[in-house]
């Protein structure tokens, strides 16, 4: 058990390291969660601070969800011996869950983070990076048509399991819950968007919008 909460707090403490944050750093003190949107993820750096602010985010991000899950499980830990009865396996899912939580609520911040979208796409490069292609063509599908971010994040992380569930393999059981919970916790996060959508106010990408509305403003949410 000390080996499992050991290294949970380190991928905790990576994922606390907000991109937006460091991005911010380095441009002079800028903090994008009092501009546009509020929201310390990537769209929102993009709207507000541009492509190569927005990139470095994004990076950044997605980053320490690889490392979190990749890198901190297999780390020497002074002082903390290998726990034999450990597995392997839920360490790093253990681990990868970590990242995501302290992007959401980072220690650094003020747990004032993003909603967890690209650390979490990070984690998939390490735990399965056979689906990042189906993610992420579910997301732009559900972006393209709706033109609403958010949308198209929860309708992303919710296909996951619903594939990994119809296809189930004894060995990815392990997957199938992280990826489940994953799902949950996300839409649980973009709880504000849905109650826009519902209330009518959710802001629109219409730019990236096959079928555009007139009326419609952009996208100033992200995940």
């Amino acid at each position: 058990m000390l080996e499992l909460g050991v290294k949970f707090l380190i991928s905790y403490f990576l994922g606390s390291l907000m991109g937006s944050m460091i991005m911010g750093k380095l441009r002079g003190g800028v903090d994008i969660r009092t501009m546009g949107s509020g929201n310390a993820g990537g769209t929102n750096a993009l709207r507000t601070q541009g492509i190569i602010f927005a990139l470095g985010v994004v990076i950044i991000d997605i980053g320490k969800g690889v490392l979190g899950a990749g890198v901190v499980p297999e780390l020497t830990v002074p002082f903390v011996p290998e726990d034999p009865t450990l597995s392997r396996t839920w360490l790093t899912i253990c681990c990868a869950t970590a990242a995501v939580l302290g992007h959401v609520w980072p220690i650094y911040h003020g747990f004032r983070g993003g909603k967890g979208a690209g650390t979490f796409v990070g984690t998939l490069v390490i735990l399965g990076p056979n689906l990042i292609i189906a993610v992420l063509l579910v997301w732009a599908s559900v972006l393209v048509v709706s033109g609403f971010v958010g949308l198209a994040t929860m309708s992303a992380a919710i296909s996951l399991p619903l594939y990994l569930g119809v296809s189930l393999q004894l060995e990815s059981q392990p997957l199938f819950i992280y990826t489940a919970v994953m799902a949950m916790l996300i839409i649980f996060w973009h709880r504000s968007n849905i109650q826009r959508m519902r209330d009518g106010t959710e802001h629109r990408n219409t730019g990236l919008m096959i079928f555009r509305r007139k009326g419609t403003g952009s996208s100033d949410e992200q995940s």
